[in-house]
């Protein structure tokens, strides 16, 4: 009996390390694929984990699936940690005012407009249409980060991008919070002030807990510490705090954004987070490649002309909201024109609040939400990498992009020789 169970877990195993070999594979490959055709990686990723996921190929089960969720929270840690050290005090002493403004534009602007078209439009409830309008407010900026690192762009639009997006999940977390207090007040007839209460307190003891954490690993991360050891440390603080946050039923991604930003501000420190930018490729690909596992194709015809809608009238909040928050405070053209663009994408965060929606809806309701956050996550990231990279073209980050900008600005073309009759 013994036996047979040992063979039996041997062999579970065995297909575990195997499907993670082949989720790899598959990104990879696909990758090279993107890169052909001109594509951000993140695109191929996704189209990697929809082709061989239970949608298409089956070659993963959905079983199977849900086991890698862990790799999601892991992925996400990493990258939230790694949007902190863009809240440098000294970038944001010079245009914080600025960047809060358009984030609150921007992230509130699309919460706006998916609320009143999906309650005055389609007629659906106000809880439902508050909830997704708020769930709405989500970027995701891992494929963003992703395809800036990629076309190694560089400048104060790509600050500002890094800015906005590692800010947005605050005010979603906060907005959602909001209108979850409004749900469940609607739902008892009173509004209940530890209703309100609760989620603030505990997301501000989940920054709290970053900014502490931040302060640890710098004083025990020093000079005289190898490379080696000061990875090693730091994954171990990051996975702590993530996972005290989930048990707590508090999202890890707004404590470990600041314990990223209290890190670099107490240490001035950059090494770390190049040194993680090593060590986190394979974790990344294995969390865009489950994400496109997690496309359920039929599930698109379930939402219909509904999930539709979402699809297109958040990308048209986001963008007006954007650009009225430049105009407002006076960004440069770049910023105004086509931050936009690059905040498309939407996925982990939003998952997660739609799941914690699901609970305070009626099935019927619930079921949707779901089906329209999960399924239009894996299409913002597929429309969203090339969005960013055409974000990055048209402001001139991309090196190289401003040089031929003004090339073909300068080409004087010859002037027409006057036809002789």
């Amino acid at each position: 009996m013994n036996q047979f169970l040992l063979a039996a877990n041997a062999a579970i195993q065995s297909n575990l390390i195997l499907e993670v070999a082949l989720l790899l594979s598959a990104g990879y490959l696909m990758s090279r694929l993107s890169k052909k055709l001109h594509l951000p990686y993140v695109t191929g990723y996704l189209l990697a984990g929809i082709l061989i996921g239970p949608s298409v190929l089956q070659l993963i089960s959905s079983e199977t699936v849900a086991r890698f969720d862990v790799i999601t929270d892991i992925a996400l840690a990493f990258i939230a940690f790694q949007a902190g050290r863009f809240f440098n005090l000294k970038i944001l002493r010079s245009n914080g005012r600025q960047m809060v403004i358009i984030t609150i534009m921007e992230a509130l602007g699309a919460a706006i407009i998916v609320t009143l078209v999906m309650y005055f439009v389609f007629h659906l409830s106000l809880p439902f249409s508050l909830l997704l309008g708020a769930i709405g407010c989500a970027t995701a900026p891992a494929s963003t980060i992703m395809t800036i690192r990629q076309y190694k762009a560089k400048g104060n639009f790509v600050n500002m991008i890094l800015q906005v997006t590692a800010l947005d999940d605050a005010v979603a977390l906060l907005t959602f919070s909001a209108c979850m207090a409004v749900v469940q007040a609607m739902d008892t007839g009173v509004f209940s002030a530890s209703v309100v209460i609760e989620p603030v307190l505990l997301n501000l003891a989940a920054v709290g807990l970053g900014i502490v954490g931040g302060y640890v690993l710098k004083r025990i991360i020093t000079e005289e510490r190898s490379e080696d050891s000061t990875l090693i440390l730091s994954v171990i603080v990051i996975l702590t705090l993530s996972g005290i946050c989930t048990a707590i039923n508090v999202s890890p991604l707004l404590c470990c954004m600041c314990l990223g930003a209290s890190y670099i501000n107490f240490s001035k420190n950059q090494r770390l987070f190049d040194q993680l930018n090593n060590f986190t490729p394979p974790i990344l690909t294995l969390f865009f490649v489950c994400s496109g596992m997690r496309l359920n194709l039929s599930s698109l015809k379930d939402a219909g002309i509904i999930g539709v809608a979402y699809f297109f009238i958040r990308i048209v909040g986001k963008y007006i909201g954007s650009y009225l928050g430049g105009k407002l405070t006076q960004a440069e053209p770049s910023i105004t024109n086509y931050l936009g663009l690059a905040l498309i994408p939407q996925a982990g965060v939003s998952i997660g609040l739609a799941a914690l929606g699901q609970r305070l809806l009626p099935p019927q309701y619930g079921t949707l939400l779901t089906t329209i956050i999960l399924s239009s996550s894996v299409l913002y990231e597929m429309v969203g990498p090339a969005c960013a990279k055409l974000s990055l073209h048209l402001s001139h980050s991309i090196p190289g992009s401003e040089k031929e900008a003004d090339m073909h600005k300068n080409i004087v073309l010859p002037k027409s020789v006057p036809h002789k009759s």
